[in-house]
């Protein structure tokens, strides 16, 4: 099966005086189609910055980042943001909903940008909010949600793309642990339903028993793979 996301040797140092410091190190990953990986590590270990990479938002200092088939250094400003436009969604911990728009109007806006017709809008909007199961919310903006259902709105813009992936940096960070699992579950019928693949980073130990795959990071560098989160169960 034909990875749609793949690293080799992804390195990404600063210099701080004389010193070099390693934000990742040697990072090698590949996602298949209709993949949940879920990349584990405590804050400072390099989660935020290889799902900063992957997505184009800054650049390797040496290795690659391969997206179906293209590299991504080969790439414009252009050509990256119609790729995260049309084949990435990305879900944050802030949640990143715009204040003064409505539920819906917050999924549509990444359509509307990408130029996708009225009617089609409509459609895919409202169907991405059956998913996540808050229609009735539609007309609500965010501050008249709880944190469980702005995630999910959030969520729900991100799939509203109908991306091929989505990066997930601590979607459950700022949630309690029912919402935390009923998020994680939203993933994992995505994956399972929709063929999106999700790379989510989180330090959610308690909630990677659903991943197809976990990878550990520590200082920039995987450690070990660690299938279905067997060693955070224990």
């Amino acid at each position: 099966m034909q990875e749609i996301l793949s690293t080799t040797n992804l390195t990404r140092s600063y210099k701080s005086g004389f010193e070099e410091v390693y934000a990742l190190k040697d990072v090698n990953i590949s996602v298949l189609p209709g993949q949940f990986i879920a990349v584990v590590g405590r804050s400072g270990s390099g989660k935020t910055t290889l799902l900063n990479l992957l997505g184009g938002l800054d650049k390797p200092t040496s290795g690659s980042i391969t997206f179906g088939g293209r590299i991504l250094s080969d790439m414009n400003e252009k050509d990256l943001t119609e790729l995260r436009r049309h084949e990435l969604g990305f879900v944050f911990q802030s949640f990143g909903l715009l204040p003064l728009l409505s539920a819906f109007e917050n999924i549509e806006l990444p359509l509307r940008i990408a130029g996708v017709a009225p009617d089609e809008r409509e459609e895919r909007t409202k169907e991405s909010l059956e998913m996540v199961d808050l229609s009735n919310r539609a007309h609500h903006r965010p501050h008249e949600l709880s944190g469980g259902e702005q995630q999910r709105i959030a969520i729900a813009r991100a799939v509203v793309k109908r991306p091929r992936i989505i990066l997930a940096d601590e979607p459950t960070g700022e949630l309690d642990s029912g919402n935390a699992r009923s998020i994680f579950g939203l993933f994992k019928d995505m994956v399972e339903d929709r063929g999106i693949s999700v790379l989510a980073a989180t330090h959610d130990s308690t909630l990677l028993a659903i991943a197809d795959e976990v990878k550990e990071i520590r200082n920039g560098t995987f450690v070990e793979d660690v299938k279905l989160g067997r060693r955070y169960r224990d």
